[in-house]
């Protein structure tokens, strides 16, 4: 079984702030400006929609549409009765996940770039002053199955991968549960120290990999990226994939599990 860590949400270039770390905890990735069908405004936590939000965050802010993948939070807009979990990839990406063998059964933890944020008098978010810029692993996916084709990619016609015009193009759909746990093969994780992937005072490519992780061979990576005490993740590369052994696996568990 191989484990996947995959960056997804804004960066500096596409969205050009951090995602919210919201008061109550709620990790709420945000997903990339892209002339999609999906727009900001009819996305929501709470009684907040996604363009709300970014419009506290960076009054500036000015794109409308975005690319919703993965697309693993459920009540954050209204669904089709047979919608189900999933997560699209495409093109080189979608390449480095066939070459390193990824298939049914694999699990996807999905990371990004990330912030505190805090209530203003009035109600409105702001980032935390002096509040550190971290990745933060965000939620997972268990690979149930892989659509590729039209006629495959009718079942979930609603995702934004469908009709691509690149050739290598795939989605992959939740499995119903997550290895032999009783929960769903997706999920959203809430702000926990423990899903913190940058170490305490580094840039936040700089990471402090759990114990499970240390010397393991991670796509992308190799021995240079071992530094003095910290380890650079790659700046390059949306997925980066590890053979999960007992370990690996008893590590994703309990994140789940918590």
């Amino acid at each position: 079984m191989k484990v996947i860590l995959s960056r997804k949400g804004f960066d500096s270039a596409a969205g050009g702030i951090p995602s919210p770390i919201l008061p109550d905890g709620t990790l709420l990735s945000m997903p990339i400006p892209l002339d999609n069908a999906n727009t900001y405004d009819e996305l929501f936590v709470g009684e907040k929609s996604y363009m709300q939000i970014l419009k506290e965050l960076k009054p500036s802010f000015q794109k409308s549409n975005c690319h919703l993948d993965p697309d693993i939070r459920k009540d954050c807009c209204v669904r089709a009765d047979n919608w189900v979990a999933a997560f699209g990839q495409a093109g080189a990406a979608l390449t480095h996940l066939e070459n390193q063998g990824v298939g049914e059964g694999d699990l996807f933890l999905y990371f990004g770039w990330f912030r505190k944020t805090e209530y203003t008098p009035d109600g409105k978010l702001q980032f935390v002053k002096g509040a550190p810029d971290v990745h933060v692993i965000f939620g997972y996916l268990q690979i149930g199955k892989i659509l590729k084709g039209a006629d495959q990619m009718k079942a979930v016609a609603w995702h934004p991968h469908v009709g691509y015009g690149d050739s290598l193009n795939a989605i992959f759909v939740a499995s119903d549960r997550v290895l032999d746990l009783d929960k769903p093969g997706y999920g959203v994780f809430s702000y926990d120290e423990r899903l913190v992937l940058t170490k305490p005072g580094e840039q936040r490519s700089r990471w402090l990999l759990p114990q499970c992780l240390q010397g393991k061979n991670l796509s992308y990576h190799s021995a240079k990226n071992i530094r003095d005490g910290y380890f650079q993740s790659a700046m390059r590369g949306q997925e980066f994939v590890v053979d999960a052994d007992a370990d690996i696996l008893s590590w994703v568990k309990s994140l789940i599990i918590e």
